[in-house]
């Protein structure tokens, strides 16, 4: 009995600390494959609206193992009912363009289709001691 409730135990364990669905690669956000994934600016939050030819050009990320929801990602329901991620509520698509793992093609297309960049945040305090300004001194004797 209380080996039993150990591998349970070390289960469900095992299943909290599975990743996510993507991976950081030349950084950008891509499948575990390394095909980059990329987001749409006319999708709702949690709403696809990319169907038909729209999607024949750019695949939705269909979901293959719900448990990995958690830390950002999401699951929606596309209109064909099959289950797509998101990404802070984003939707996330591949694009047919891009013939290997790394392409990333389908960036900026036609000024709607965004890859997802692992960016650090930038501040806009400036570095301690700088006072905005620099003056050099020069002493003759």
């Amino acid at each position: 009995m209380k080996r039993t409730m150990t591998f349970a135990a070390i289960a469900v364990v095992a299943l909290a600390v599975q990743a996510n669905p993507t991976q950081i690669s030349n950084g950008v956000m891509a499948s575990k494959d390394g095909k980059t994934l990329y987001t749409f600016d006319k999708d709702a939050t949690g709403k696809s609206n990319c169907n038909g030819g729209c999607a024949a050009a750019w695949p939705p990320f269909v979901v293959a193992n719900p448990a990995l929801a958690g830390n950002g990602f999401t699951v929606v329901k596309r209109d064909d009912g099959s289950s797509q991620w998101a990404f802070q509520g984003k939707p996330l698509y591949f694009y047919a363009g891009d013939a290997k793992a790394g392409d990333a093609n389908g960036d900026k297309q036609g000024g709607v289709w965004h890859v997802i960049r692992n960016e650090p945040k930038k501040t806009s305090a400036a570095p301690t001691g700088y006072t905005g300004s620099y003056s050099t001194t020069y002493n003759y004797n």
